[in-house]
């Protein structure tokens, strides 16, 4: 339940504060993180490192 009501709480935010940019920020983080955390230890790394 802790998980969901974060998210839920940020969605207030943006929604009653009217930070719609913060969106893309949050989406581009969240990709990133998940691209690092999939990709610790596989058999991509070596293609990873070519695209940066």
């Amino acid at each position: 339940m802790g998980k969901l009501s974060i998210l839920r709480e940020f969605w207030d935010f943006l929604r009653v504060r009217k930070k719609w940019w913060l969106t893309p920020i949050v989406i581009m983080l969240l990709l990133l993180g998940m691209l690092i955390f999939f990709t610790q230890s596989s058999a991509v790394v070596p293609f990873i490192y070519t695209l940066f």
